[in-house]
């Protein structure tokens, strides 16, 4: 008699809630935490760039493995969505009070692609390339097809 011997849930595999009912969620979070950013100060800071990368994690464990492409794509575009909202309604709140929509966008997303950094800086393997005793990141070795 053979025992079948399965293995516990990984972090990944633990969600079990549906996509369109987290990303709904997400949306409605994302949107709330925008405008306590503007309400605290007068540009989307720190506190919108904390709960997007924060609810970026907290979609992907929540939800079933199956759902992960829905979850993984919605965080670049609900940055896109809010920014280009700000850019339209309040182009000072991501960008300079003179710059059209276009402008205003590109500048939100550029001061705000800054701010799952941290995050990346920690992942292991090919993410992040270790440095040398001195700081300086290793030099990179150039081949040619001359040898």
């Amino acid at each position: 008699m053979s025992t079948v011997h399965t293995r516990p849930a990984t972090l990944w595999e633990a969600g079990n809630r549906r996509a369109p009912a987290v990303l709904r969620l997400a949306a409605a979070l994302l949107i709330t935490a925008a405008v306590l950013d503007l309400l605290l100060s007068d540009r989307l800071g720190l506190f919108f760039d904390l709960v997007f990368v924060t609810l970026s994690v907290g979609l992907a464990l929540a939800v079933r493995p199956s759902d992960f492409f829905p979850v993984g794509v919605f965080p670049p575009l609900a940055m896109l969505g809010v920014v280009v909202l700000l850019a339209i309604s309040r182009p000072e709140a991501v960008a300079r009070a003179t710059d059209g929509v276009v402008q205003a966008t590109v500048s939100g997303l550029s001061s705000h692609a800054i701010g799952p950094g941290p995050g990346v800086r920690r992942l292991p393997g090919p993410a992040r390339r270790p440095t040398a005793v001195g700081g300086d990141p290793p030099a990179l070795t150039v081949l040619s097809a001359s040898g």
